[in-house]
């Protein structure tokens, strides 16, 4: 992991540990580097924080000032900037967005020319680039200088796209959408309208500081409530960039990511459109999506965190599905990143192709009780080595056996330790996830005494 490029691009609070100093120096270093023998295209999305136009315009400042042209999607979903880049002439693409993180954070993605997440010796040249003290790349002059262009229609290309995937009409389906106060807003409402679904939209209305606020797919209480109180068949809810989507049924239970995986794996299976006959996960996914899995005769691999880990993977096997239990999820056929729309989209596939309501065709999926502690830490990779930490989550280990599993890992964006039991009982698994976390805490608050 970069100095500043992490899991998922460089976040930050805004103009404290992202500064638009910083994203005018993102902007000149790419467009000097993809300016060479040719004149850089490259285009940028953002969502609705505030603080995402003043990131637009000094990416903008940066890349026009090294020669590039800029094509402005404006306020669009992560995967619509990786389907432009991978479908148009562009030698790559920019997101201005933190996520599903509160609005004062900010961040930006970067997306190569073939719509994946950018990675490698490049990152390392331009984190070098950020941290110099000069900037000695040679500034454009006179008819060299970048233009920027308004490309409204790139995002209309996306939902055009999206619209095309349906298998048949939405006509007669109640749908209720959670767009975040994010970037869905500008898109998913128009899809499923235009499908023929009758539409019910929640937090749609961003102004800048209400993005992911007690809504969302970090917050999906809120489309529970309304799809038991509208008497909903589906709700969908997306995070602030829309990349990731997570489902409501129609009894108003929560289908996470693991859920949408094993729903969407069957079904392709059943069709033959299940390449390899695996899924792609992440070590965070339920012990109870393995053992539906086993049950329906479908493969898996696990991967680090992080959807760019699982696509590497079904890149390299040439796999068709994969995601994260967060919603993240990967139809490789159709998406190079996570699509929380094109989710949407499939999971309405499957329930109209069976005929069926979503709450029966999860009947042989349970998902054991988990219990996710975040311990924020002075270093991760010393908290991780600890001697107590060590001998502590050993013994939580042995205890659970094979009737669960704990997990240790970093955060790829914050200075966090996330701390995840999975055990038969809700009991179980807070006790042995506070005692691990406790250490943990206790191991911070010395460091931070030092």
């Amino acid at each position: 992991m970069g100095r500043y490029f992490g899991t998922d691009g460089f976040r930050g609070e805004a103009n404290v540990t992202l500064t638009a100093y910083q994203a005018y120096r993102v902007g000149r270093f790419l467009g000097w580097h993809y300016g060479s023998g040719h004149k850089a295209r490259i285009v940028i999305g953002k969502d609705t924080r505030i603080s995402s136009y003043m990131f637009e315009y000094s990416l903008v400042s940066g890349l026009t000032a090294s020669g590039a042209d800029v094509y402005l999607l404006h306020v669009t979903p992560t995967p619509s900037v990786a389907y432009i880049v991978n479908t148009e002439d562009f030698d790559c693409g920019i997101m201005i967005s933190a996520s599903h993180n509160p609005y004062y954070d900010n961040g930006i993605k970067l997306i190569d020319g073939q719509g994946h997440k950018m990675d490698g010796p490049l990152l390392d040249e331009l984190e070098d680039y950020i941290d110099a003290g000069e900037d000695n790349l040679p500034l454009a002059t006179r008819e060299q200088i970048g233009r920027t262009t308004d490309y409204t229609m790139g995002r209309n290309r996306y939902t055009g796209y999206l619209m095309s995937l349906a298998t048949r009409s939405f006509k007669g389906v109640r749908v209720g959408l959670d767009c975040a106060n994010g970037s869905s807003y500008i898109v998913a409402k128009a899809v499923f309208d235009a499908l023929g679904a009758t539409t019910y939209v929640i937090h749609n209305t961003p102004d800048g500081t209400n993005i992911n606020r007690d809504c969302g797919s970090t917050h999906i209480k809120e489309l529970q409530r309304f799809v038991r109180e509208e008497s909903l068949d589906v709700g969908f809810a997306f995070d602030g960039d829309a990349d990731r989507c997570l489902c409501v049924d129609d009894r108003g239970e929560i289908v996470d990511g693991d859920k949408i995986m094993y729903l969407t794996g069957v079904y392709m299976k059943k069709h033959g459109q299940l390449n390899g006959n695996k899924i792609v996960t992440t070590v965070m996914s339920n012990l109870g999506l393995y053992k539906a899995l086993d049950r329906a005769g479908i493969g898996y691999e696990k991967t680090r965190v992080g959807d760019k880990y699982v696509y590497e993977n079904m890149c390299e096997n040439h796999y068709s599905l994969g995601g994260e239990q967060s919603g993240h999820i990967i139809f490789s056929k159709y998406a190079t990143t996570g699509d929380g729309i094109l989710t949407a989209l499939k999971i309405m596939e499957v329930m109209l192709e069976e005929k069926t309501r979503i709450s029966a065709l999860l009947t042989d999926i349970v998902i054991f009780p988990q219990k996710l502690i975040n311990v924020r830490v002075v270093d991760k990779d010393a908290a991780l080595a600890d001697p107590d930490v060590v001998k502590a989550a050993q013994e939580v280990t042995d205890a659970l056996g094979s009737d669960g599993r704990l997990l240790l890992r970093k955060s790829g964006t914050e200075p966090l330790i996330r701390v995840m039991v999975e055990a038969p009982t809700d009991e179980c698994c807070s006790e042995y996830a506070e005692k691990v976390a406790e250490i943990l805490r206790r191991k911070a608050e010395t460091d931070q005494k030092r």
